[in-house]
């Protein structure tokens, strides 16, 4: 293997067509994740960061060796991390928080059971989403001293994003669109100027890898709300729709369904109902 300096340096070889195809079918067969033309110049840069890594020169080569059986499947999960990153912040869409902030608060106001609450974000990254839910979640229990209880999934299919989700420190940057009060309340300042989730908020929420064409495999049932946000702008129309009746199952009457805005087109279901705010898009279910 050669220095990791002269590999830096050492360009590789611009992919083929055909490999670009066989690397298309990898990644939608196994994630559904599609790779179009305006993003090929993303998959070869993060395959040739891997292979740097690895000192694998060519592309063919690399293909074997992540399709190769079980040391195969090992090296598939590294490489889904590198692509798989996603650039992510706590509230990111905040109109989305607002209709969940106004679910929740009606929710106290009609449930006849106080059940607790069970909540899930679908391509949760590295956990910025869940944990707003969570902000969200206490902080309308706390304004309306309610005692109810409440718990946050959230799921990804990348087991380096799920550690970073647990680990739950951040940089400011992720922070910049949450309000001061909520930053100071939520979050522990570090001694390197990160701030880490506290304890009481962290331990509501727990992380588990899935992937998103294996939904039916899912053990969530009955969830009160779903977050499926940037993540169906990766697969192809007929998937989304898919993936949306898979979560559409999996709410319990009257749960909230939230999806990231332009992400799918005129998806209906006969069980939900849109939510009539024109900032979102979000539905619930009937019953």
């Amino acid at each position: 293997m050669q220095p990791s300096g002269v590999w830096a340096l050492k360009p590789l070889a611009d992919m083929s067509q055909a490999e670009f195809r066989d690397w298309q079918a990898l990644l939608e067969d196994r994630t559904g994740v599609v790779i179009n033309e305006q993003r090929r110049a993303f998959l070869q840069t993060n395959l040739t960061a891997r292979m740097r890594e690895l000192g694998v020169a060519d592309y063919a080569t690399y293909y074997r060796q992540v399709t190769d059986g079980p040391r195969g499947a090992v090296e598939w999960s590294t490489l889904l991390d590198h692509l798989t990153v996603q650039e992510t912040r706590f509230f990111r869409h905040r109109p989305s928080f607002d209709v969940l902030e106004s679910y929740l608060r009606g929710r106290l106001a009609t449930d006849e059971q106080p059940q607790p609450w069970a909540l899930w974000s679908v391509g949760c990254s590295s956990g910025e989403e869940p944990y707003s839910m969570a902000i969200c979640a206490t902080e309308v229990l706390n304004d309306t001293e309610s005692s109810r209880q409440f718990g946050v999934t959230g799921t990804d299919i990348s087991l380096n994003a799920l550690n970073k989700a647990r680990e739950a420190t951040y940089g400011a940057r992720r922070l910049e669109q949450m309000d001061a009060d909520l930053c100071e309340r939520y979050f522990a300042a570090q001694a390197d100027g990160r701030r880490k989730v506290v304890s009481d908020l962290a331990g509501r929420i727990c992380f588990a890898r899935l992937n998103v064409l294996e939904l039916g495999k899912a053990p969530m049932t009955g969830m009160d709300v779903i977050f499926c946000q940037n993540l169906l702008i990766y697969f192809r129309r007929w998937r989304r729709r898919e993936i949306l009746n898979r979560l559409a199952e999996r709410l319990a009457p009257g749960g909230l369904l939230v999806v990231g805005v332009g992400e799918v087109v005129g998806w209906q279901h006969p069980d939900l109902e849109p939510v009539a705010d024109d900032r979102v898009l979000a539905f619930t279910r009937k019953g």
